[in-house]
Formats: C-alpha cells, structure tokens, sequence
C-alpha cells in the first residue's frame, strides 16, 4: 500500500491547489507539511495517535496541517468553520484533544477554552514555521488516521475514526469508478469537516496529481465565473448548490445564459451527493448545461457505497450499483435478503467502512451486524437494475396506518407542482395512525392553496401518502451540508 502522501512525490513539480488565485505545487504542499509534523513532533519520534484538531478554512494551510498531523503519527480532526462554539466545543470535550490548530480568523474565539478545557490552541502560523529537516516516515495504515463527526439530523453527532487503510480505500474505489486522471481540474465549494469534500473532492484530486482551486466562500457568481474560465474538467456539490446556480442562470440575460451553458457542457463530470437530489433539479439542470448528475450514495462511515455509472445509465432517482470493493445488500428487519422492487435496509461491507466511533464501544458493535456488515438505517429496494434511496429509517420511513411511507418520494412529487419552490415531508406522532404524513412548503407564490395541492397530489399519489398538515416557510432547515435538519422541522409543526 501506498500513502496519498507518498503518492505527492510523483507529482512534485504538478499544481497541486490553487487558492485566492494562487498555484501552489505538490512540492510546497510536501515541505510545508513536513513543517507541520516537525512542530507538532517538537523532537518526539511519533504523535502515537494523539488526536489533533483544527479550525482552518478549506485552502492550501489546511491541507498541509493535515498532512502534517498524519506524517506526524497524529489522528486529524478537523473542526468546521461554520459551526457556533458550543459545536467545537463538544469535539474537543468528545476526543479529548492534546492541541487546536487555529487560524488567526478563529484563534481569540478558541483561546477562552485553553483555560476552560486545559487544552493548547496554537497558532496556525506557527506550525507552519518551518524548523528543522524531516523524513516523511511510512504511514502505519491499520492506525487511526481521522474523526470526522456525523451530521447529527437524528442523535448527538457521533465521532467516525477511519485508518489510514479505510482512507485509501475510499479514495482508490472512486479514482477507479470516476476515471480520475492527472490532468483534472475540479474546484472545491464543500466544507472540509466532511467526507464528501475532504474524500471525494480533494484527496481523490491529490491522489490523481490533479489539480483542486478552493473559493473563500461559496457565491453563484464566482463558482459560475470558474465554470466559465474553461478549467474545470469536474465538480462536485450538494443539491442545494445547483439549486442556487440554476436560480443565478435564470437571472441573467439570455446571450449570457448560452454562454454559461456552453462553458458547464464542456466539463467530463459533474456529480451530486450530501442529501437526495430532487429530480426537478436533475432535469432542470440538464436542461441548461446538457449534464446528467451523477449521484452517489455514501456516508461518513463508509465513504461511498453506491454510484451510478460514469459511462453508462444515470437514472433519476437512481444511485446506481456498489462502487468497487463494496459489498451491499439489502434485508429486511430479521436481516433476510429482500426480493427486487421489496424495500430493505442497505448493509455495506469493505475496506472503506470505518473502524469504531470514538470511545463509543456499544454504539460501534450495534452499528454491525453478528456478521460484519455495518447497518446503515437508509432503506431502499432494487428497481430494474439500479438501486434507488427511499430514505432514511428514523426520519424519511413513515409508518403509518400499516403502511411504510417513503418521505423522499411525496417530496419529488410535492416539487413538480408549480407552486412549491422546495419541501419537505416529516411523519408527526399520531395515537390513531403512528404518524402523519406532514409537509413544509417553501412556496413559490404569495398565494399557495394547500387543499388545493391535495387535491392535485391525489391524482400522483395513493390518498394515504398524502400529506394532512401543511405549514408554509421561507426556508428549510439544513445543516451546513444542505442536509434538511428533519427534526428541527418537526418542531415548527
């Protein structure tokens, strides 16, 4: 096996990162993260694991730290920039951090908990000090390599610890599935507390010598003028991101729109994944640019499971068949295997499932099976080839009246009436039926009819899928994913 570190050294002279418009090469990256491990070692021969956090924005000082805390035999733990205090907190509390790598943006925020956690915020530019010469060591790959928190939209955020060897297995099954090449060009718009940024996006490019250009912050006009620059060859985001891009294309004037649509058709991929991807924005999307999405299926604990095809059939509603390496299968609640078109719950083998949430012993082993395969609580069912996501057990199944009602599915309907913007769909506890069918609308128009949309919804669907409680927002909750916080929109009801 082979380090994505070690890997750099191929490409040294390539362009690794280009960020705020600078290029900085394999090389720079290599030396400042042998400056990194070199300060955190401070003479030690090995971190032995200590779990080291930062709070850097996503750019090429990110990266180099967390190079440098691997080389340096650390567990990395980066913290998101977007999240209130409190939310750090709880990771520092939960690993039990020796140290906070902080940005000079974030270091007074993070300075009060030196005294209050005992632990050492240090100064991102002093870690980037260069001090004494180094050799990278070879990575240990059955050891620990990184927590990354769950997104926490149905229980306390859970910290995932994944190896080294778990790593190189997430990146190797989608270079192989994507066909990633030197040559890439991708801009990364993704937080990078996640594995779809931190995996999918940058690691896959570094581990390719391709090239990843980060943006300060994402802005549809800024993505767009990247996308029109003609570098670009992939991109990857979160539904709510092309929602956003397709409302700034529908803004602009029509000889501006043509050339927008010319420059995205040119690109090799463009990929969706974080949450469900709504078919109008599939179809709307390839309206303007020509573009299928590609979407994916995966989660922090095992990187991606599923992906449909680069080369062949991309199906709406679709994620398409195991990525390789991965095995998959879909049991129903006494862990039998399910026929085609019965719905079940997806269990993932493989050399990307992670290795243990941190310090949590009861919560990792009910998280496998007897057997080995870890439960993911999504259910879906085989439908003519392809697999397709119905949701996820705890939020998206609705049981009710005997009935397993898949929310994803009256949500994709609810979108294609002209008066809802977005939606989304919660099961509300009810002594008669379990639970109610409930939907949010983020509506289109002043005037929105909800008896009315019923009416229309039970010619698209059976009357039991049909929601009884509508109530009217603005905006959806999410997380900084885009992830629909489901529970807190319970509460609104």
């Amino acid at each position: 096996m082979i380090s994505l570190i070690q890997r750099a050294k191929d490409y040294s002279d390539r362009a690794a990162l280009v960020c705020n418009g600078n290029p900085y090469s394999y090389a720079q990256l290599l030396r400042a993260s042998v400056n990194v491990a070199s300060n955190l070692l401070r003479g030690k021969q090995d971190l032995n694991e200590a779990r080291i956090t930062f709070l850097v924005p996503p750019s090429f000082e990110y990266t180099a730290v967390q190079w440098g805390i691997w080389s340096a035999g650390g567990i990395a733990v980066p913290l998101c920039v977007l999240h209130p205090l409190p939310s750090i907190r709880y990771v520092l509390e939960d690993t039990q951090t020796d140290m906070v790598i902080a940005h000079q943006d974030y270091f007074e925020l993070l300075k009060p908990l030196e005294l209050a956690l005992g632990v050492s915020v240090v100064a991102l530019e002093s870690v980037l000090t260069k001090k004494n010469t180094f050799e990278l060591p070879n990575i240990h790959f059955e050891r620990r390599a990184m927590i990354l928190y769950t997104s926490g939209t149905t229980s306390k955020p859970k910290g995932v610890v994944t190896t080294h060897a778990n790593i190189e297995a997430q990146i190797t099954t989608l270079v192989k599935a994507w066909e990633w090449q030197a040559n890439d060009y991708i801009l990364n718009i993704l937080p990078l507390h996640h594995v779809h940024g931190i995996i999918n996006v940058l690691s896959c490019a570094l581990w390719s010598g391709a090239c990843c250009e980060f943006l300060p912050k994402f802005d549809a006009e800024a993505v767009w003028g990247v996308i029109k620059s003609g570098r670009l060859s992939l991109f990857m985001a979160v539904p709510t991101i092309y929602y956003k891009l397709i409302s700034y294309w529908e803004d602009v004037i029509e000889e501006e729109q043509k050339s927008l649509s010319e420059a995205a058709s040119k690109l090799r991929l463009m990929v969706s994944g974080s949450a469900a991807l709504p078919v109008p924005v599939l179809e709307k999307w390839k309206k303007i640019t020509g573009q299928t999405l590609l979407e994916r299926y995966g989660m922090t604990e095992i990187g991606m499971g599923l992906s449909n095809s680069y080369r062949g059939e991309r199906r709406p509603g679709h994620v398409g068949l195991p990525l390789p390496g991965v095995e998959m299968r879909l049991v129903d609640a006494n862990n039998d295997m399910v026929r085609t078109n019965e719905p079940g719950e997806f269990q993932i083998k493989g050399p990307s499932v992670f290795k243990e949430y941190w310090q949590k012993p009861e919560a990792t082993k009910s998280a496998f099976t007897k057997d080995g395969w870890f439960i993911t609580g999504d259910i879906g069912l085989l439908n003519d080839g392809l697999y397709k996501i119905l949701g996820r057990d705890s939020v998206d199944i609705i049981k009710s009246g005997g009935y397993k009602i898949s929310a994803l599915e009256i949500e994709d309907v609810l979108r294609q009436h002209h008066s809802v913007a977005d939606c989304a769909v919660v099961g509300l506890p009810d002594e008669e039926w379990g639970e109610i069918v409930s939907a949010c609308i983020v509506n289109k128009d002043e005037k929105i009819d909800t008896q009315a949309i019923s009416v229309w919804l039970k010619e698209q669907l059976p009357a039991y899928k049909v929601p009884r409680n509508y109530i009217l927002r603005k905006e959806l909750p999410r997380n900084v994913l885009g992830k629909v916080t489901k529970n807190e929109l319970k509460k609104m009801f």
